[in-house]
């Protein structure tokens, strides 16, 4: 970014900058924790999660305070005004982040004392990873300005939904295999819900990294790759008293 002619211009930029550096670490953090808490019923990780969330929420707010404070004092135009309105942008997708990182730890603490067979958590350990992946790629793609980078996550988000239906019609068949489950079942389809909404985070901050580079919203005018049909997704249950020749 080039300098300019009043040092603490440059300054607030930078303290902007900062901000979305140490949350987007935050976020990360927050993100992987829940999935390890999930995977290994860590009843006290997952407490530090939901802890973390609150200095997320305080980096949020200043953000926005400081971001609006120099767009009053600065009036920035072109490039610097992008900036500013991108890392206010960005800073609500984190505390967005943060939130549903926070809401899987909370899941954790309620089926910490729940016996099941790991082979249930394997689906969306899975999916956690590959929007580990996107999150961090991300991010790295908004300290670069890379808009490649941010178009290849933008296009993945396809996928991670495509991963989240088959997550639900096989957890919908373990609840009807075994009643049982319905419980445990219930809960991890929140978290499943939580994680490929944080997917969805991802890909607005993606479409914000064009925005800032080109000063162009094509992204975000462009039809997103959605593929959650989990809305209309149905599963047929035999009729009771009936059999297979019925």
């Amino acid at each position: 970014m080039p300098d300019h002619i009043v040092s603490s211009y440059d300054t607030d930029l930078e303290d902007l900058r900062r901000s979305i550096s140490e949350m987007g670490g935050i976020a990360e953090k927050m993100m992987t924790d829940a999935s390890n808490a999930l995977v290994r019923r860590d009843v006290p990780l997952a407490q530090a999660v939901i802890a973390a969330d609150r200095r997320l929420d305080t980096l949020q707010r200043e953000i926005e305070e400081r971001a609006i404070l120099l767009i009053a004092r600065r009036q920035p135009m072109a490039i610097d005004l992008r900036e500013t309105i991108s890392a206010i942008r960005v800073s609500n997708d984190l505390e967005r982040i943060g939130d549903l990182a926070k809401n899987v730890a909370k899941r954790v603490v309620a089926i910490a004392e729940q016996i099941q067979p790991q082979k249930i958590v394997i689906g969306v350990q899975h999916m956690s990873d590959l929007v580990q992946e996107q999150l961090k790629d991300v991010l790295d793609a908004y300290g670069s300005r890379d808009t490649k980078a941010a178009l290849d996550v933008w296009e993945r988000d396809g996928a991670i939904d495509a991963l989240y239906n088959s997550l639900f019609r096989e957890l919908l068949t373990y609840m009807m295999e075994d009643p049982r489950n319905i419980s445990f079942c219930t809960h991890l389809l929140f978290c499943a819900k939580n994680i490929e909404r944080i997917g969805d985070h991802t890909t607005n901050i993606a479409e914000t990294i064009h925005y800032l580079v080109t000063g162009a919203n094509s992204l975000a005018e462009s039809d997103r790759p959605k593929n959650d049909a989990s809305n209309y997704a149905t599963v047929d249950l035999p009729l009771p008293g009936l059999g297979a020749g019925a």
